[in-house]
């Protein structure tokens, strides 16, 4: 059976790339290729071939986008639609997405190079659930009357801002894609999506599948293209209102600075990540613990912002701990992405093959002790694979315990007692995911609490879903994705005082 599922997915995929894929965006419901007829080159990370052209825009092509977006919104075509109405499309888009599953899979997997059985569980259903939650709680949403006296009436609502700039990465293109489309959508936004040069296509086809679904033309445009041309100039754009952008804190850093040199529209950052996951001596299930840590790290290949990357473990238990992470790692070298039991496929492209190799050199060079892994693999694939690599010994001043790798490395800090580990843990410039390992309720709440994170994992790590927020502290950036609390992001309040004048 699964040498037939395999067979299947190859087959597909030269299926796919011999009718073609389309590489144009899409503005105002049509397809449309770069004003200057510019392309670039997408890239299959799984066997380094070119599997699509892109059409690669600028500044021309982020106008007309744009300006479809501002009439859009203008004319209130979907902003204007009652909430009711809006959620049945916003339900009819997660369908739309439901049903092109395997496309899209295929779509992600050849892409971005993660294996084909996390696309299918994971990335697509994720995305419809995402779509599909936000459209149902729209409805459900109430605006408020403020407090007065008998001769004033004063009502609270929230307003669509207008017209939101979504910048999204290439670690999970679709997932992050909806995390920005299901609540600026749903509130009555018009949107304009640039995904990452290094895995574009899945948003191209969501846009397809949104007028499929019922959006109206103009409502949600995609322009794919590379970050110093189509994504600055959609930061720096004077009729957009809000940019919700997730990526690099470096990146992060420019947003801020687009929006003082523009309109000072809203900036909400969803930046990087060094997690802190803390292993206590009194945690009765080290082998539950130490398979979480590992399959939690090298999920996605490590190219999660949440990655916890670093294992901070008690003294007492380290060697024994440590002893159970190599043995596991074996489980999770690198293979074909389109194979059904691989677990860890290819990382994006070669120069992020590169910068991993160059952080595991650094470790090296600073003196941790590789345990697992540490060098490239399935060279003669011709794609970009490392095998997952754990380090032992490490300082948390060292460059692989301070920086985010977004890749399979893995950093070991030991600790005595819980003091340590909590100082250990917050110095980081980074402040987005942690996780606590103990039976002691009073432990796990106290360290939960002192922990600077926007979430705290307790005896689990990565577990959550829809209905929480996502989002980080310090460096991590601010505002949140997921649950009500990413409608904040996209709305305004309004405030309308009314005089009521005596019957007398």
């Amino acid at each position: 059976m699964t040498e037939n599922f395999n067979r299947i997915w190859h087959q597909r995929a030269d299926d796919l790339l011999k009718r073609g894929i389309d590489g144009r965006m899409v503005i105002d419901g049509r397809r449309w290729a770069a004003t200057d007829g510019s392309l670039f080159d997408c890239i299959s990370p799984v066997d380094g071939k070119v599997i699509a052209r892109v059409a690669r825009g600028k500044a021309a092509d982020i106008d007309r986008a744009v300006a479809s977006a501002r009439a859009a919104f203008n004319d209130r075509r979907w902003a204007g639609q009652p909430p009711a109405a809006r959620k049945k499309v916003m339900v009819a888009f997660a369908e739309q997405l439901r049903a092109a599953r395997d496309e899209l899979a295929l779509l992600e997997t050849l892409d971005m190079g993660k294996p084909i059985k996390n696309s299918l569980s994971t990335d697509v259903p994720s995305a419809a659930r995402c779509l599909q939650w936000f459209g149902e709680a729209v409805d459900k949403i109430y605006d408020e009357i403020a407090p007065t006296g008998d001769n004033a009436l004063a009502l609270i609502t929230r307003q669509a801002i207008g017209v939101v700039g979504a910048i999204v990465p290439w670690n999970y293109p679709m997932l992050m894609a909806s995390w920005k489309l299901g609540p600026a959508l749903a509130a009555g936004n018009s949107v304009v999506l640039k995904p990452s040069e290094k895995s574009p296509l899945t948003a191209l086809r969501l846009a397809e599948l949104a007028l499929e679904a019922g959006l109206p033309e103009g409502v949600f445009n995609v322009v794919p293209g590379f970050g110093h041309e189509a994504g600055e100039a959609l930061a720096l754009h004077m009729d957009v209102d809000a940019i919700g952008f997730t990526g690099s804190t470096r990146t992060g850093r420019r947003m801020l600075d687009y929006s003082s040199r523009s309109n000072l529209k809203r900036v909400y950052n969803e930046l990087g990540g060094k997690s802190a996951n803390i292993v206590f001596a009194d945690f009765d299930d080290l082998d539950r613990a130490a398979a979480t840590a590992i399959g939690s790290m090298f999920y996605n290949q490590g190219e999660s912002c949440n990655a916890p990357s670093r294992l901070l473990v008690q003294d007492s238990i380290a060697d024994a701990f440590v002893e159970k992470l190599a043995a596991l790692t074996p489980q999770y070298h690198p293979a074909d992405p389109l194979d059904a039991s691989t677990v860890l496929g290819a990382l994006v492209d070669e120069t992020q093959t590169q910068t991993v190799l160059g952080y595991i050199q650094s470790g090296v060079d600073e003196g941790a002790r590789c345990v697992a892994g540490g060098c490239r693999a399935l060279q003669e694939t011709g794609g970009q694979y490392v095998a997952p690599t754990v380090f032992d010994g490490v300082k948390n001043s060292m460059k692989i315990a301070q920086e985010e790798i977004f890749g399979p490395v893995l950093a070991v800090i030991r600790f005595k007692t819980e003091a340590e580990a909590v100082a250990i843990a917050n110095d980081s410039a980074y402040g987005l995911h942690a996780g606590v390992w103990s039976r002691n309720i009073d432990r796990a709440v106290r360290v939960s609490r002192a922990l600077q994170a926007g979430t705290v994992h307790v005896n689990q790590y990565d577990e959550d879903d829809i209905t929480v927020p996502f989002g980080g502290v310090k460096q991590s950036g601010n505002g949140r994705d997921k649950s009500l609390h990413a409608f904040d992001k996209y709305t305004e309040l309004k405030t309308t005082w009314m005089r009521i004048d005596s019957a007398n």
